[in-house]
């Protein structure tokens, strides 16, 4: 999946200069699904799920503004407002029609807050083990940038936490192995990761969703691993209850990440959901 990643500019209407953002675009028909991941995440989060989609249609799993392999000038701002920008243009550069977008955790809050500012872009929405019911901590927005430097460099990119946040992430540890670590930490190199990391951060990240949730008007798929330690569980009925045209799907035997430990199970689920 690494070796199919692409890259395109995309322009921003807020920057003299584009964006140069990474994707991967595999299979063919219709409707094209968008897979959209998670904090501190990359594109790489959907390999083992888009071999399976893309026997069946296109697919487009692309890189988030300030994360995974899409460039981060030093002075970019991110935030969730210009994320949801930088997505819109994604979709007007490459794709220019009706997607099923599918966000996983982070990427689901990415995902809501997308189809409610450009509705006529969204036919169906998945989320997976989505954030955005609850909001975030505010105590981010007052990081500094010596505290967010040793938040980033010093504790968010040592191995052991990053193995310990694996571990958590699934229900089946043995899915936190040493090819998932080196997976999830590919990006870490990037220029200007940790700088797009606390600029988030300062944002204030995604803020509750869950006043707006009544006007999503497409049909949305909630798939939830019945085990998630990270998340809960809590929010996955809560989400059921507030989107109108919802159907909730429970994952046995699954954390955090259907997508990375149930790859076949949720395949499955999002195709019988898209008929």
């Amino acid at each position: 999946m690494a070796a199919a990643i692409q890259t395109c500019v995309i322009p921003l209407s807020s920057r003299s200069q584009g964006i140069s953002t990474t994707y991967v675009q595999q299979g063919n028909g219709s409707p094209p699904i968008v897979l959209l991941h998670g904090f501190d995440s990359s594109l790489l989060e959907f390999r083992r799920l888009m071999p399976l989609l893309a026997q069946q249609t296109q697919l487009w799993a692309v890189d988030l503004l300030g994360f995974g392999f899409t460039e981060r000038p030093d002075d970019l701002d991110v935030s969730p407002a210009s994320i949801n920008a930088h997505l819109y243009s994604v979709w007007q550069t490459l794709i220019q029609r009706p997607v099923v977008l599918v966000g996983a955790s982070m990427g689901g809050a990415a995902a809501i807050a997308f189809t409610l500012a450009y509705p006529h872009a969204v036919e169906k929405l998945v989320l997976i083990d989505s954030a955005g019911y609850s909001s975030g901590p505010v105590m981010g927005r007052f990081l500094n940038d010596s505290l967010g430097y040793w938040v980033t460099e010093r504790f968010l990119k040592t191995p052991s936490v990053r193995q310990k946040i694996s571990e958590k992430a699934y229900y089946d540890k043995a899915f936190a192995s040493v090819d998932a670590q080196k997976c999830a930490a590919l990006h870490l190199d990037c220029p200007n990761w940790s700088k797009s990391l606390i600029s988030f951060t300062r944002s204030g990240g995604y803020r509750s969703c869950k006043t707006s949730l009544a006007e999503i008007q497409v049909p949305t798929l909630i798939l939830w691993g019945e085990g998630d330690r990270i998340l809960g569980t809590k929010d996955a009925t809560r989400f059921h209850s507030a989107i109108p045209q919802s159907k909730l799907v429970w994952v046995p035997n699954c954390g955090h990440v259907p997508h990375l430990e149930k790859p076949e199970f949720t395949a499955r689920a999002m195709m019988d959901f898209l008929g």
